[in-house]
């Protein structure tokens, strides 16, 4: 993009990670996203309907 535009980058703004330097990061966002989403919705899911309704 930089190209593009006209702009001439360094090779250090440019240059990315390899392989399992860029797994760890890209794994640990869904082990961090998935159970956060998913305690949150179990405590409407155990519970009765109009409790969760009425906590909306």
């Amino acid at each position: 993009m930089g190209e593009s535009a006209g702009l001439r980058l360094p090779g250090s703004v440019v240059a990315v990670y390899g392989g399992p330097v860029a797994l760890v990061p890209g794994l640990g966002g869904p082990v961090i996203a998935v159970p956060g989403a998913l305690w949150p919705a179990g405590w409407p899911a155990g519970g009765r309907t109009s409790v969760a309704l009425r906590a909306e």
